[in-house]
Order: structure tokens, then C-alpha cells, then sequence
């Protein structure tokens, strides 16, 4: 199969660029690397639902492997036999989570960071990129990139800190990601500049949508989209809190014990009973985003949490990508997704590197959409 790509009045045939996908979830790290140009490959998850979903939405390659399982000798010999552009993926990053402390140092799911490294030193991929919460790129996880440079050894490592806000989601999750260039490739890959000049904001995500069922069933013209059941305590609660507001704003009869008679400045998680604000922008979307108990996550207007389909929105999902399995199994996918603009904005930047390599695009000629690349002459 191959890609057109060119110039828009002298396309020419070039070979397509290859994926593989480890920790897939539901597919948002590749969604965003195909609408860049690569095309999977392969892409594998432990989490059978998550699975689902990417069949449903992307394409039927995905399949239940365990990264750790003997099994996976077998699939590294085949890839590395026909060969791979780049591979991609998150390992589950819980054990580097700052809301446990200490998680870091014991949570047996960061040996999976190591056994990502050795997957890619099996398989030997031009490119691959390593994403994880940006926790890892700092004290605590030290040691663990360390592993990943003594492990790929062969590869130039370029980590970063990336804002998705920088990138057209309308959320400031910031996420660290290791690019690995094969040191035998000379040309120079670049960190990507932030695609649009201004933040877009919750309103320009979500604020077409219309109200959910009350009747807590799916609404019938947007899928995912229902709301989360919550107590008559927690709505009065809630509709105390203005925009940009939390649980200070609640009157101290109705709050939480914990929250009673304690400084405004101090106590408490700042963002618990959140609430979103139109002009804003949300903060990490996790897999509890269906309560504003556990963050800000509660609506701009509405006295209720953000629905699924508006988390998947705030991180970049388009409408027609429908998440598969309960309620938990769906909170988590959107939570663990990579938001594909990001991974886009990241697989343009590699693929043209491979380009430049390749010789289809002139070295300095790395501005602009795939349409106002120049192909080298020589290739004509």
C-alpha cells in the first residue's frame, strides 16, 4: 500500500511509513500518528475492551497481547524481518502517579517502561517514541529513563515536555515523550512548534453539544454522551459553585467534614467540586472524570460532571469515535488515551524527518502542511 504525497498539482508515489503500536488503548496514539501519514501495522494491548474500541474505530489489526508474554519473541523476530518506521507507545504510568506517594519506587506496572525498551531494541525501528505522565521525565524518574538509554543505546533520545493545550486540545495536560532517532539516521528531527496560535478554549470543544438524556441514557445523536448519576446532596453542592470555582465556594453547613472550618488557601485538593470554565481550559482528564468529587471536572453550566463524550472531545477525540463496554471500562480508555492532535503534531515531525532521509523533501523545507512539501527533482 502506498501514500500520495507531493505537491498538490505533482503528486508522486512514495512508500509508506510503518507503525506499531505497544500499550494501545483504544487507539488515540495511533489515530493521530495515521492522520500524520504512518499506517499500522500492528498495534496490541492487555485490556480486551480497549481492544474492542480500536477495532471498532480504526482498524481490525489491533489485537490482546501482553508485552511480557513469551510470545511476543515470535511477533519482534517477524517485525524485525519486514521491518518498521516507528513505534509508539504509553506504558501504564499509575506507578508515577503524584497522587501516591511513593508509587514510584514499588509499583511493579514501571517495569513495563523497561520492557518497552527491550520490545524496540527486538525489533529495531527507525523511530520510536516513548509517552508517559510527566512525572518520569523528572526526579523520580531518573533511573527508569537511564534504563531506556542503556537499553537503546543505538538510538539519539530527544525527551520533552509537551502541553496538549500547545497543540489544539482544550486541555493543559502536560505529558513527557521520548522520541529515539536510530543514531545512524543524520537528519534532524525537531520538536514540534504548537500548531495553532491560541489556546481553544472548553467553550469552542463542547459548547455545541446539547444536554445529555436526564434519564441517564445515551444521547441518540452523539455516542458516549449520557450523564453520570449523582446524589441530591452533591447537585446542591455543586450548584453553589460558580465558573473557575470549588469546594470553597460550597456554605460550610453543606460541605464536607473535611472541608469545614479550614483555610480556603490550604485545604484540601484546590480542584475537588470543580468547575470547568467556558473561556478555559480543562486540566488533566483522568479516568475519574465523571465525578467533580475527584477534580474539576463538573460542567461549565449544568450541575452534573462532564459526560464522556465531552472528555472525549477535551482530548481530541472526533464524535464518530465510539468507545465500547461499561461505564468504568469507557472512563478509563478516555482517561488513558493520548490525545491525537498531540500525537499528530508528533508523527508530522517524524515522518518528515524520514522524508528528509529519504531524500522526498529538501532538508530545509520542514514548514507547512504535507501539501507544500517540495519532493526532490530527482524522485520525479
Amino acid at each position: 500500500m502506498q501514500s500520495r504525497i507531493g505537491r498538490i498539482d505533482n503528486p508522486i508515489e512514495i512508500p509508506t511509513y510503518t507503525l506499531v503500536d505497544a500499550f494501545c488503548g483504544s487507539g488515540g496514539l495511533s489515530l493521530g500518528l495515521e492522520q500524520a501519514g504512518f499506517e499500522t501495522k500492528l498495534a496490541f494491548d492487555t485490556n480486551p475492551i480497549a481492544v474492542e474500541s480500536y477495532r471498532r474505530n480504526i482498524s481490525s489489526i489491533a489485537c490482546v497481547i501482553d508485552i511480557t508474554h513469551p510470545s511476543m519473541e515470535d511477533v519482534s523476530s517477524s517485525l524485525r524481518q519486514t521491518g518498521v518506521d516507528l513505534i509508539a507507545g504509553g506504558p501504564p504510568c499509575q506507578g508515577f502517579s503524584k497522587q501516591k506517594r511513593g508509587a514510584h519506587l514499588g509499583d511493579s506496572r514501571n517495569a513495563l517502561v523497561r520492557e518497552y525498551a527491550k520490545f524496540v531494541r527486538g525489533i529495531k525501528p527507525r523511530f520510536f517514541l516513548l509517552e508517559n505522565v510527566d512525572q518520569l521525565g523528572q526526579k523520580r524518574g531518573i533511573e527508569l529513563v537511564k534504563i531506556v538509554e542503556e537499553i537503546l543505546e543505538d538510538y539519539d533520545l530527544i525527551p520533552h515536555f509537551y502541553n496538549a493545550a500547545n497543540y489544539g486540545v482544550a486541555q493543559a495536560r502536560r505529558r513527557f515523550i521520548i522520541v529515539g532517532k536510530r543514531k545512524s539516521i543524520k537528519s534532524e528531527f525537531r520538536i514540534p512548534n504548537p500548531t495553532i496560535q491560541k489556546w481553544i478554549t472548553i467553550r469552542d470543544a463542547i459548547g455545541d453539544l446539547p444536554e445529555p438524556p436526564d434519564d441517564f441514557t445515551e444521547h441518540p445523536n452523539y455516542p458516549n454522551h449520557y450523564r453520570t448519576n449523582i446524589t441530591k446532596l452533591n447537585i446542591e453542592r455543586f450548584s453553589h459553585v460558580p465558573q473557575g470555582g470549588g469546594w470553597w465556594n460550597i456554605p460550610e453547613h453543606l460541605r464536607l467534614e473535611c472541608h469545614k472550618n479550614v483555610d480556603v488557601t490550604s485545604g484540601g485538593w484546590p480542584d475537588v467540586y470543580g468547575r470547568l470554565e467556558w473561556e478555559g481550559q480543562a486540566p488533566t482528564i483522568t479516568a475519574g472524570f465523571d465525578s467533580f468529587t475527584r477534580g474539576r471536572y463538573g460542567h461549565p453550566e449544568s450541575n452534573r460532571a462532564i459526560t464522556p463524550r465531552e472528555a472525549a472531545r477535551l482530548q481530541g477525540f472526533p464524535d464518530d469515535f465510539t468507545f465500547l463496554g461499561n461505564r468504568g471500562d469507557i472512563r478509563l480508555q478516555i482517561g488513558n488515551a493520548v490525545p491525537p492532535p498531540l500525537a499528530k503534531a508528533i508523527g508530522d515531525e517524524i515522518l518528515k524527518t524520514l522524508m528528509v532521509e529519504d531524500g522526498y523533501i529538501e532538508k530545509d523545507i520542514r514548514i507547512g502542511s504535507q501539501n507544500s512539501f517540495i519532493i526532490q527533482p530527482s524522485l520525479f
